[in-house]
C-alpha cells in the first residue's frame, strides 16, 4: 500500500485598510481595524466555515484511528490573528499536536518572498517563526516548507544551512524529467537536503475539483478516489498538500466535503489501503546517512518554481512592473527600516512582505485570472497597487 502524507497550509494576511494619500504622515495604522474591521470579520468568518469545523474533524479522526497522521504549518501571521480573533482555533490545533499524531512545519513568520530577496531576512523570519511554534505548540520543528512551496537549488541550500531535515515542494513537470513525483528526491545541495514532492493532480482533485459538476470526474467518491491509489506500490508516497480553507471555504460544507474526507481516512485505514505518514519520520531515516541520501534521484530547479497557477512558476508574485516595483522597494527598504531600531517600523515592514499582497496586483487573465480575483479583497489589481504605494510612501515618511 502507498504511503500518503497529507498536508494542510494556515495562513491568513493582514488586509490592509481604506488609506488614501490624505493619510500619509498622519501617523496612521495600516492594519489595524478603523470601522470596517476587516481582518476580524475575514479571519472569524472563514474559522466559523473551516477552521473550527474542519479541525474538530480532525481531532475526532486522531483519536479515533492511532494511525491517522498529518501534518500542517500556520503561518505567525495567522497564528497571531487566531489567537486575538478565534482563540478556540489555537485551542484545536495545540490539542492535535499533543496527540502525537500532528507534525508542525516551519515556515516564513510573515508567509513572505523574503527566501528571494534577503537571506538575512529569511533566516529572521525563521527563528521568529520557530519561537512562536515553540511557545504555542511545544515542539520544534524539524521540517521546512517554503511560502507558496517556492523552492529553487539555492533556496534549498539555504534550508539545509539552517539545519533542517527536509522541505517540500512542488512536483513540476519540467524538472521531474519523466521521473514519478511519488518518489523521495534530493535537492541539488551540498548534503542533498531530502525532498517530499506535492502530487498536483490527487491533491487538486480536492482542493479546486471537488465540487466542478464540469469536471468529467465528478462527482468524487472515495472509493473512486481511493481506486486511483492502486496503481501505487508501498515504494510510493502520495503527497497531498493543500490549503486548509479546501475544507468549509473555498469546497463549501454543502458540497459534502467534510464528510468525503472522513470516509477516506476511515476507509483508508479500515482497508490498510494507505499508510499515513509525516516528513519528519520520512526524513529522519537520511539524516546521520549519506550513502541514504546519494541513492535519491537529484531534483535540479535552477529557477524558482511554486505550486501556483498553471505555470507553478513566481508569476502570480512576480510578472509585472506593479510586482517588480514594489517588491523592489519593499526589500531595498530592510538596512533603513532596521537601523530605526522602531519596533513598530519594523513590524510593518514585515507584514508588509506578505506574498498577497504582490499576489492582489496579478494582472493574468483566464483561468489563472479568475482564481486571483477570488482571493483579492480590492476590484482591481491597480487598487491593490495604489493602496500598498501608499502605505509605502507613509512607511517611507516615517523613518524620516
Amino acid at each position: 500500500m502507498p504511503k500518503v502524507c497529507l498536508y494542510f497550509e494556515l495562513h491568513q494576511p493582514y488586509r490592509l485598510e481604506d488609506i488614501n494619500v490624505f493619510d500619509i504622515g498622519n501617523n496612521i495604522g495600516y492594519f489595524e481595524d478603523r470601522g470596517d474591521e476587516i481582518n476580524r470579520v475575514v479571519f472569524q468568518k472563514v474559522a466559523n466555515k473551516s477552521y473550527v469545523p474542519m479541525l474538530n474533524l480532525l481531532k475526532k479522526l486522531v483519536y479515533e484511528y492511532p494511525d491517522f497522521k498529518f501534518t500542517f504549518s500556520a503561518s505567525g501571521i495567522f497564528l497571531e490573528q487566531a489567537l486575538h480573533y478565534s482563540p478556540i482555533v489555537i485551542d484545536l490545533l495545540k490539542s492535535l499536536v499533543k496527540s502525537g499524531q500532528v507534525e508542525v512545519l516551519a515556515e516564513t513568520y510573515h508567509h513572505s518572498l523574503a527566501a528571494l530577496y534577503s537571506k538575512s531576512e529569511f533566516e529572521v523570519q525563521l527563528k521568529e517563526h520557530e519561537k512562536l511554534v515553540k511557545e504555542i505548540f511545544g515542539v520544534l520543528p524539524r521540517v521546512f516548507r517554503n511560502t507558496e512551496l517556492i523552492y529553487s537549488n539555492d533556496i534549498a541550500q539555504l534550508v539545509e544551512n539552517l539545519g533542517y531535515l527536509g522541505t517540500l515542494t512542488e512536483a513540476v513537470d519540467r524538472y521531474l524529467d519523466n521521473r514519478p513525483r511519488t518518489q523521495i528526491f534530493a535537492g541539488k545541495t551540498v548534503n542533498k537536503i531530502p525532498l517530499m514532492l506535492k502530487h498536483a493532480q490527487l491533491s487538486d482533485d480536492i482542493a479546486f475539483r471537488f465540487s466542478d459538476t464540469h469536471w468529467k470526474m465528478y462527482p468524487l467518491t472515495v472509493e473512486k478516489y481511493l481506486d486511483w491509489f492502486g496503481s501505487y506500490s508501498e515504494n510510493d508516497y502520495i503527497n497531498l498538500f493543500m490549503d486548509f480553507e479546501t475544507f468549509g471555504e473555498h469546497q463549501w460544507k454543502d458540497t459534502g466535503i467534510f464528510e468525503f474526507f472522513a470516509h477516506f481516512v476511515k476507509q483508508s485505514l479500515n482497508n490498510n489501503s494507505t499508510e499515513f505518514v509525516t516528513p519528519t519520520e520520512i526524513f529522519k531515516r537520511y539524516q546521520n546517512s549519506t550513502i541514504d541520501r546519494d541513492s535519491l534521484p537529484v531534483y535540479d530547479v535552477p529557477e524558482p518554481i511554486s505550486w501556483a497557477d498553471v505555470d507553478r512558476d513566481l508569476t502570480a508574485w512576480r510578472d509585472n512592473d506593479f510586482q517588480y516595483d514594489t517588491l523592489r522597494l519593499i526589500y531595498d527598504l530592510e538596512k533603513e527600516v532596521l537601523e530605526t531600531k522602531n519596533q513598530e517600523i519594523i513590524r510593518d515592514w514585515r507584514r508588509l512582505q506578505t506574498s498577497d499582497h504582490f499576489y492582489y496586483m496579478c494582472i493574468k487573465w483566464f483561468e489563472d485570472g479568475d482564481v486571483h480575483a477570488y482571493f483579492s479583497p480590492y476590484k482591481s489589481p491597480y487598487e491593490a497597487y495604489s493602496r500598498y504605494s501608499i502605505v509605502l510612501a507613509d512607511l517611507r515618511e516615517r523613518m524620516i
